[in-house]
């Protein structure tokens, strides 16, 4: 099943929707002058009523609590990544799930283990001026499945600094550690840190302010003489004990009280789906997809496998999944047939955008499942000039996917990889993403960032998917055909619940327009949604998709019925 809810991917840099647009039309008996309107949902209901011959317009806004004076950016870690906070040292997550104080992220930190004493921490810093007032804090949370413990030591800080970066005030929260969390509320709990300890230090000039003796306890953190920049900063400090543990943070605070605020960010961009392959049907879509046959001399890399079209290689099941399987079966002179399939000369993607894949790997000796692409200029001048990128890879028997960059000469390879968490594999559906922007490519496995790379050529220009499982070769180990066959169950199969291509475009919305006492509804021809409906209630799940719907599609008043509601779905 596929979801059809809003997701915030990036509050100040990207926002995908993959949305409900919703427009209710109230269809009375008598003639009704629909003026035009335009929705900008998701969450945003328009409503359509005659009331005493006329015609009324409501907006309700279901909006969630919203803290105006809030000035930090993703405090909430909502667009799953750790962007716009600037990171000291490794070890900094975004992690997705339970347990989330709110929304669906939140931040994950801990030590370096080098044996000394050592500060991982995040921070953004943001303008001010002398005299501005502040209140701050910040939720924190320990599991009892992976605790701070021995000279663990947490705070969230707040700092004042000149233009220079010299701290000129410093005020902390209470430092958490192994022994009085139990005074928060203990392990498994999230708690309020505020901060109200004004402290002293001697070190101005660092990231790390010490020695963070308290000197006063205060409610309103004052901006001293010479400010121009307060610093909000999430502070784990492991000790030379190197003591196992990590801390959660999530729904950070930093209210400007008094003083004039900050200028608004830009609004980010809104990206909706403009292609896709959900897997619905029977059948493989041959608009979309074409097949590569045969060994190709193992394809560079002494590959084992013989690539067939067959539907016992390549097939959707019906339930929206499509199944690419590797047999144990003669041909061609080899032992295995696979499937690989491509859309070159189907389809090219735009040179940016957000790329999602979600899908399940399998795993054994010789597995190569791999979901990639090729620059769409490849036929002509070749690889490894026309680039290529992994957005996943495994050799069948480690704990992680690999993502890979390689172009120029030589070639150049860029690599990164995301280790999967404890409890789940390669074999558990994932989401793969890719956000693609001018010199810039970052990669996502469930909402987590593991891997940036800044870059350009070829890496500027469209390029075409490819899918496949190969067995054997290089990339496992090149174990031998007999030890392939003796270490797995088969078939092995990559099992593929979608892939998605979303770019910035006009926002999911519903235009309407009366023509002749009918209302015309239309929409986006840029992005993919279709157009649902019922007539039921709004409250219930009862809706159906409209067969054959052109756009614009024309609604004829109905006087049998008094309501009919209407909603695109994406994708």
């Amino acid at each position: 099943m596929k979801k059809l809810c809003p997701r915030l991917v990036g509050k100040m840099s990207l926002f995908i929707a993959y949305a409900f647009c919703w427009i209710i039309i109230v269809i009375m008996k008598h003639h009704i002058n629909f003026n035009n309107f335009r929705t900008t949902i998701p969450k945003t209901i328009f409503m359509a009523r005659a009331v005493g011959g006329c015609v009324a317009f409501a907006v309700l806004l279901f909006a969630g609590e919203m803290r105006a004076q809030n000035i930090l950016t993703n405090s909430g870690f909502e667009n799953g990544t750790i962007t716009n906070w600037t990171t000291l040292q490794t070890n900094n997550y975004v992690e997705s799930g339970s347990p989330a104080h709110s929304g669906n992220y939140y931040y994950k930190v801990y030590g370096q283990f080098t044996g000394s004493t050592n500060y991982t921490s995040i921070y953004q810093d943001l303008p001010s001026a002398p005299g501005d007032t502040y209140s701050a804090d910040g939720w924190a949370f320990s599991s009892s499945g992976d605790a701070i413990n021995g000279y663990d030591s947490v705070w969230i800080e707040v700092s004042f600094r000149d233009a220079s970066g010299n701290a000129l005030a410093d005020y902390r929260s209470a430092v958490v550690t192994s022994n009085n969390i139990a005074s928060f509320g203990g392990f498994d709990t999230w708690f309020d840190l505020q901060i109200t300890n004004q402290c002293y230090f001697n070190n101005p000039s660092k990231v790390i302010l010490t020695p963070g003796t308290v000197t006063n306890t205060v409610t309103n953190l004052v901006a001293p003489a010479g400010t121009a920049d307060v610093r909000y900063q999430v502070v784990f400090l492991q000790g030379a004990d190197n003591a196992n543990g990590s801390m959660y943070f999530d729904d950070l605070t930093l209210d400007q009280t008094s003083g004039t605020l900050p200028p608004p960010l830009p609004t980010p961009p809104i990206y909706n789906i403009v292609w896709d392959d959900e897997f619905n049907g029977t059948s493989i879509d041959n608009t979309k997809w074409t097949f590569e046959s045969g060994n190709n001399g193992g394809w560079g890399n002494n590959e084992r496998e013989y690539y067939t079209s067959s539907t016992n290689n390549a097939f959707v099941d019906g339930n929206g999944l499509l199944h690419i399987d590797a047999l144990t079966q003669s041909m061609g002179g080899f032992n295995f047939t696979s499937a690989r399939m491509k859309t070159q000369g189907l389809y090219n993607t735009p040179a940016y955008g957000h790329i999602q894949w979600r899908a399940a790997m399998p795993a054994g000796l010789g597995m190569w499942p791999a979901l990639w692409m090729l620059g769409s200029d490849y036929p002509s001048v070749g690889w490894p000039k026309c680039g290529e990128i992994d957005i996943v890879e495994n050799p069948g028997n480690q704990p992680y996917n690999q993502t890979s960059l390689h172009y120029g000469t030589g070639p150049i390879n860029l690599t990164g990889y995301y280790y999967y968490p404890s409890g789940t594999t390669i074999t558990n559906f994932h989401t793969y993403e890719m956000d693609w922007t001018t010199n810039s490519m970052k990669f996502y496995v469930d909402g987590n960032l593991y891997e940036s790379q800044t870059v350009g050529a070829p890496f500027n220009a469209p390029f075409f998917f490819i899918m496949n499982l190969a067995v054997g070769g290089n990339y496992p180990g090149n174990p031998t055909d007999g030890a392939i066959i003796a270490s797995n169950t088969w078939p092995k199969e990559v099992l593929v619940d979608y892939v998605r291509v979303l770019e910035p475009t006009a926002p999911l919305a519903i235009s309407t327009t009366n023509s002749n006492g009918d209302l015309v509804l239309s929409w986006p021809t840029n992005i993919v949604c279709h157009l649902q409906t019922q007539t039921n209630s709004l409250l219930n799940g009862n809706w159906s998709d409209l067969s054959s719907t052109t756009n614009p599609f024309v609604i004829v008043p109905d006087p049998t019925q008094t309501s009919v509601f209407y909603r695109l779905a994406s994708p």
